[in-house]
């Protein structure tokens, strides 16, 4: 036999006819396999944590990447108070503002599975015992006593968390947002690009400037009113 025949040793498998190849029922079977293994994994891991949580302030899990929490920890850099992480998914971020040497540290989770793997995270760092992972809704949480606050949350739920932020955060405060921004705030200062940007809003800042616009707002309407009395 020539070299390269079929069945020829050395010859790459995916070559040989009818080996090595998936037909078309085999390739519905895999999809339907891991669109399967999919849901489980949802199921089990991730939807716990929703089921007490409204539709439209509920958030999917998305673990941040190492540029993103780099980026967010530096604009944290060289503050204190306490600090908290809204929605804190696998822990990372609160076991790295601890390592910043921000301190208390806590996430607030609802996703019982992953409040076992922050846990985990936190053991593996030295840090266990020295951070907290609480299961809490964070829309119950009160917030008056936090002064550095992380959100790596999805835009939908934005605009609520800015009403509530601002009616519980103490002037002191300063927020992070990672991937998307606050829509209707100033960023005080941001870092990063794309996906790996986060801003850095400080309450007093947002503050004025949403008693500037409340002001410019109302002296706009009160001309209308006159004109109407008139």
């Amino acid at each position: 036999m020539e070299p390269g025949e079929p069945g020829e040793p050395g010859e790459p498998a995916w070559d040989r006819h009818g080996e090595g190849t998936l037909g078309g029922r085999a390739l519905l079977e895999l999809a339907a396999a891991t669109g399967v293994a999919a849901w489980a994994t949802w199921a089990a891991l991730l939807m716990p944590g929703f089921r007490r949580v409204p539709l439209r302030l509920q958030v999917p899990y998305q673990p941040s990447g190492p540029r993103q929490v780099a980026n967010a920890l530096a604009l944290l850099r060289g503050r204190s108070g306490k600090t908290v992480d809204l929605g804190s998914g696998d822990g990372r971020l609160v076991v790295e503002a601890y390592k910043q040497g921000l301190s208390p540290a806590v996430g607030y989770e609802l996703n019982p599975w992953l409040l076992c793997l922050s846990n985990y995270w936190a053991w593996k760092a030295g840090y266990h015992g020295k951070v907290s992972f609480l299961k809490k809704d964070l829309w119950k949480v009160n917030l008056s006593d936090c002064y550095n606050v992380i959100v790596f949350l999805a835009p939908s739920v934005k605009p609520p968390l800015a009403a509530k932020l601002l009616a519980e955060l103490p002037d002191e405060a300063r927020v992070v947002a990672g991937r998307f921004p606050f829509p209707s705030w100033t960023p005080t200062s941001t870092l990063g690009q794309g996906m790996e940007q986060v801003w850095a809003y400080d309450m007093k800042e947002v503050r004025r400037a949403a008693q500037r616009e409340a002001l410019s707002h109302s002296s706009l309407i009160k001309p209308g009113i006159r004109g109407q009395q008139l």
